[in-house]
């Protein structure tokens, strides 16, 4: 199995290669959309500020690309914390250099992103550290072998609010709940880090690659 990690120029994507070695498949880093088509499974990765990463995705020719291969070719995707909230339809995290205002994401999952304060959260923000999820749905098969209430890790700001409550898989408790994961058909995401998420998220990285 051929999994592509989609580097559109942010973050450090060794750790994700390294986790996708350890579970003995073939992880390509994906610098051209040309070569989505090679890949079996993707996975968006994404750090820093939502707008910017809307700003180097349309730059780089990703979002077309993308949702042409994910929803016309039904190709599995996996969105990692940024790389989850760009599933969604806006974000209220933008870059003042190119959205002032607002940034469109891929609106493969409908909903918006909203900064942790504005959601209620009250406890100390950037949200970082380890967090024990609370799985909403037993039909999905991303959480199999992984028990309700395992702790995964986090590293983020601004939280995903889906507009369709049921495509969201897990919530974490911080202050307020906060979506864990996402899933709408062939496209899942999650705001933790499965990378450095110990077995559980080397569990969860299998999971999906057998979806």
């Amino acid at each position: 199995m051929k999994v592509g990690v989609i580097d559109y120029g942010v973050g450090n994507l060794g750790s994700v290669i390294r986790a996708l070695d350890e579970l003995r498949v073939v992880p390509i880093l994906i610098k051209d959309i040309n070569e989505l088509q090679s890949c079996n499974r993707l996975i968006l990765p994404g750090v820093g500020n939502f707008g910017t990463c809307t700003s180097l995705l349309q730059k780089g020719g990703w979002v077309k690309a993308l949702r042409e291969d994910v929803i016309a070719n039904q190709k599995p995707l996996l969105g990692i914390c940024l790389g989850m909230q760009l599933l969604s339809t806006t974000s209220a995290e933008s870059d003042v250099n190119h959205f002032p205002k607002s940034a469109s994401g891929l609106n493969l999952i409908p909903g918006r992103v909203e900064s942790l304060e504005k959601i209620g959260c009250d406890l100390r923000v950037p949200h970082v550290g380890w967090n024990s999820i609370k799985c909403h749905s037993v039909v999905d098969g991303l959480f199999d072998k992984i028990p309700n209430g395992t702790d995964f890790y986090f590293v983020h700001s601004y939280a995903f609010i889906p507009e369709n409550a049921e495509h969201v898989l897990a919530t974490t408790d911080y202050g307020v709940p906060v979506t864990a994961a996402v899933r709408k058909g062939n496209v899942w995401g999650v705001q933790f880090h499965p990378e450095k998420s110990s077995r559980a998220g080397s569990q969860l990285l299998r999971n999906f690659l057998d979806s």
